[in-house]
This record gives C-alpha cells, structure tokens and sequence, in this order.
C-alpha cells in the first residue's frame, strides 16, 4: 500500500507539469519591424542631428574667437586681453552644457519612445498569454534564461508580431 501511494505521489507532479502550458517569444524580430521603432529611430536621428548642428556652430564660433584672441593678444591691453579670454571661457562652458543638455534629452526621447514600445509588446504578450492559458511566457532574446527547449515550448513570435500590427 505504501509503494503505490508513494507511486501516485511521485506522479501527480509529472501529470501536474503535462498540464502547464510555457511559451516563447523572440523580442528581437518584433521591436525592429515595428512601424514605431522606425519612427522613433528617424525622430531620435533628426534630433541628433538638429543638436549636433547647433554644437557645430557653437564649436565654430568658439575656434573663430580663440584665433582671434591668439593673434591679437599680445597687442591687447591687459584688461581687455583678460575679458576676452573670460568671454573664451564662458562660451567653452555655454558648449558644455549644450553637449551636456542634448545628450540628456536623447536619451530621454529614446527612454520614452523605447519604453512607449515595449510597453505594447508587453501588453500583446499579456493577452496571448492569458489567452493561450500559458503559465510562463518567456523573451528568448534577452539571454536571461539558460536553456528554452521550443520543442516543448510555443514560439508565439508570430502571433505578437501580427497583435502589434506587423504583417
């Protein structure tokens, strides 16, 4: 009597795990061919190349004065020599914090145009999984997980592909 209740205890979670549903999902052939991330790429490059414009005129204007300074400082009076090298000075720091304050607001673009994106991924993955009753859904991208067998697994790539309206 006790072999066979030790057998039916020793079966219950093999029939419990025959039950469990997992699937997979490869997040890196979604986000690249969506119509968002396109847009969000060419929004992020029009941005950069708007700040880096204005650096560029900004580091021109910086070198003009410094030549000019160079060649006419030594003919300077000294007070007038040391304004002009402050005025020097505070247009290098004005280019700073301009490089400074564009890369920050790069960065938060990508941040919110990224997390506006995963965001909906994430909510087709959600209602595919609620809806194929899979108990773990799993980004095989991300390198986080060791080992996914996908011939146990459902690879729903496809179908998230099509919830966020790729073809």
């Amino acid at each position: 009597m006790k072999k066979i209740l030790l057998a039916i205890m020793l079966m219950a979670p093999v029939s419990m795990m025959a039950q469990m549903k997992f699937a997979h999902f490869d997040l890196s052939q979604i986000v690249p061919n969506m119509k968002e991330y396109t847009t969000a790429q060419s929004e992020l490059e029009t941005m950069q190349k708007q700040y880096e414009a204005d650096l560029k005129l900004m580091q021109d204007e910086l070198q003009k004065k410094g030549e000019e300074l160079q060649k006419e400082g030594s003919k300077l009076v000294e007070n007038i020599r040391a304004r002009r090298e402050q005025e020097l000075n505070d247009l290098y720091q004005r280019y700073q914090q301009s490089y400074q304050d564009s890369q920050q607001a790069l960065q938060k673009a990508s941040t919110e145009k990224m997390g506006a994106i995963t965001e909906k991924v994430m909510a087709a993955v959600k209602k595919l999984g609620e809806a194929g009753g899979y108990i773990y859904v799993v980004d095989t991208s991300t390198g986080t997980i060791p080992f996914v067998n996908t011939t146990l697994s459902t690879d729903i790539t496809a179908q998230i592909k099509k919830e966020v309206g790729i073809q």
